[in-house]
């Protein structure tokens, strides 16, 4: 396999603070490699200076065997709100496109029409109308459409939903690409790479192989070195009676030996540990009474919020929904929350998915006491208390230290804060490390409630599986608003589904059974071939609740799966066309336009289907 990229004698630190010194290593063709440490130790630096965006302090050799195109995805993505998607795109690829002529830039400007459609976005959009998460794919599509023979991908995962997740995870495995990145993502890890590179106390270990392959890999060396640490420590007892020798005898010393010994204390005083979760860090969560949170018909929008019959008090899933990111758009006003009702119970473990602006957060300001019904009640126990990690509630004295900003010497060291950082200011974290921080102070209320708002983004995967081991011992409530798909799997054990137009459905399971439960679901949709294939799978009881329907709602309901068969081949008609590199501009233009209606039309029709069948 021929190599990419050597990397030889690089150095990055700042200030006394080394992030990593003189490391070297190869980068072969064909190697998707994911990069391991936690914040602060100079991911970001390691990659950057690859990406040729900054360089070594030592000097040293980054030495690209072949010509090669690269092409990097940063966090931050710098755009023109008031250009449109494609304008934007076209802007940021400048290198790529000045050496391509009329026709190839015309296929490359067809690639990303069509990368952007896949990624369920029109080219015609403004950067201004766009979501976190859009934004985020836009600055995908901007790395994928030159398809570089090198991809650098910095937390590619950040921010997208998991549609967005898979349809990357594909490419990527099916991309020939040589890849470099950095994420949190396990099950993405796992599914895409076949190196893991963990940068270490300033040094590089490599371990091909998935994740699991790494951690016991991992778990060898560690224990490999501390046992040659024990033996350093043994000798260097034998060399301290030795320095503690007579002051005559002192004086003839060797030098050479003298500094050896220096070195070997040095080397003693290196150990690793295998870090494990300990609750002693805290005292504890606060007692939980027996009543948490009740809620009863509760609605929210902000208009008027009527009643309706549609939900029971806890409907467990049992029948077809809308996935999270496939749910109803939310037109107008509407309501966001409709007729929920749900006693939280001790030790409940809720996982809540759905796309970005369907009323996750409102929900949880509704939980919190933030906002009040529009219909129905909600009554909290006299015993419960909140912890709320939010997206947007980091907020410091940045001139305090990390200890007088956690003044818990335990929980610091548990999430990664050693003693030769607790003097440090808050304003020299990393954003991660600040992050790690912020997640302290909440742990440190001692909540019996915890509720955490997309807690993965900007946390390192040593972090989340310190946080993971946490929660799974932690004794009180908790709600998890996530687009990890590993991190769900582990800490939860049902969801709380929204569905759009107010709805909220209860699926208990996991979230892989989840999206494998929609996954058979749109299997069944693609069957065109077989009549039967194209319609909505079936609940328990569905035939009898069908005679029950109304004569008008019979036909409606026959109606509907009749053009839903229609709908379906005709956007796999559209999915074609916008699969094709020889089609002109205007058919992708009006067909990417087609492809978002049909989506729409698809979703209106599949949500009625679902309010009949149920």
């Amino acid at each position: 396999m021929a190599s990419y990229l050597q990397i030889e004698n690089i150095s990055k630190s700042y200030g006394p603070k080394v992030l990593f010194d003189h490391i070297g290593f190869n980068v072969n063709e064909g190697d998707k490699i994911a990069l391991i440490a936690p914040n602060g130790t100079g991911k970001t630096s390691l990659m950057r200076i690859l990406a040729g965006k900054d360089k070594s302090d030592s000097g040293g050799q980054i030495r690209f065997l072949k010509a090669i195109r690269i092409a990097f995805l940063e966090q931050d993505y710098d755009f023109n709100p008031e250009a449109t998607l494609l304008e934007q795109v076209l802007s940021g690829s400048t290198p790529f496109l000045e050496h391509l002529d009329a026709e190839g830039q015309f296929e490359y400007e067809h690639r990303i029409i069509r990368l952007l459609t896949e990624f369920g976005l029109r080219p015609d959009q403004r950067m201004r109308e766009l979501s976190g998460g859009e934004i985020k794919r836009v600055a995908l599509t901007q790395v994928l459409a030159p398809e570089a023979d090198f991809l650098i991908l910095d937390e590619p995962t950040n921010h997208l939903d998991v549609d967005a997740i898979e349809y990357l995870e594909n490419y990527l495995k099916r991309s020939r690409c040589t890849l470099f990145m950095v994420t949190h993502d396990r099950y993405f890890l796992d599914r895409v790479c076949n190196i893991v590179m963990e940068l270490d106390h300033g040094q590089i270990y490599i371990y091909k192989g998935d994740y699991e392959n790494y951690l016991e890999k991992r778990a060898e060396r560690i224990a490999n070195y501390n046992a040659e640490t024990d033996k350093v420590r043994n000798l260097l007892r034998r060399e301290l009676e030795w320095m503690h020798a007579t002051p005559c005898a002192r004086t003839g010393k060797a030098k050479y030996r003298k500094q050896a010994f220096w070195e070997l204390k040095g080397r003693a005083e290196q150990a690793y540990t295998i870090r494990q979760v300990s609750m002693e860090a805290l005292e504890g969560a606060t007692r939980l009474g027996t009543k948490i949170i009740d809620c009863y018909d509760v609605c929210f929008s902000f208009d008027d919020c009527g009643p309706s019959d549609g939900l029971v008090e806890r409907q467990v899933l049992s029948g077809p929904l809308d996935g999270p990111e496939k749910v109803l758009p939310r037109v107008g006003k509407g309501p966001l929350i409709k007729d929920f009702s749900y006693k939280f119970q001790r030790y409940d473990r809720i996982g809540i998915v759905g796309r970005n602006g369907i009323g996750k957060s409102t929900f949880i300001d509704l939980l919190i006491g933030a906002l009040e019904p529009t219909a129905g009640r909600i009554e909290r126990g006299e015993s419960l208390k909140i912890g709320y990690y939010r997206q947007d509630g980091m907020q410091f004295d940045e001139d305090q230290t990390v200890l007088e900003t956690v003044n818990n010497l335990g929980l610091l060291n548990q999430f990664l804060f050693p003693h030769d950082m607790l003097s440090n200011p808050v304003s020299k974290l990393s954003g991660g490390e600040k992050r790690r921080l912020y997640l302290l102070t909440i742990l440190m209320q001692q909540p019996n409630f915890l509720i955490l708002d997309e807690p993965t983004n900007d946390l390192d995967i040593v972090t989340l599986n310190i946080l993971e081991e946490y929660l799974l011992d932690f004794k009180g409530s908790l709600i998890v608003v996530s687009h990890d798909r590993h991190f769900l799997d582990r800490v939860v054990d049902h969801l709380l589904v929204f569905c759009g137009d107010g709805l909220i459905k209860d699926f208990v399971g996991g979230y892989t059974e989840y999206r494998s439960f929609i996954k058979d679901y749109e299997a069944d949709q693609r069957h065109q071939a077989k009549p039967q294939a194209t319609k909505m799978p079936v609940q328990a009881g569905h035939d009898e609740k069908k005679k029950r329907l109304t004569y008008k709602d019979q036909r409606e309901l026959a109606q509907l799966e009749a053009d839903l068969e229609k709908l379906n081949a005709e956007r796999s008609a559209v999915e074609a066309l916008l699969s094709r590199p020889d089609a002109p501009y205007e058919q992708i233009r009006d067909a990417s336009e087609r492809y978002e209606a049909l989506k729409q039309e698809i979703d209106e029709k599949e949500f009625r289907w679902l309010e009949l069948s149920m």
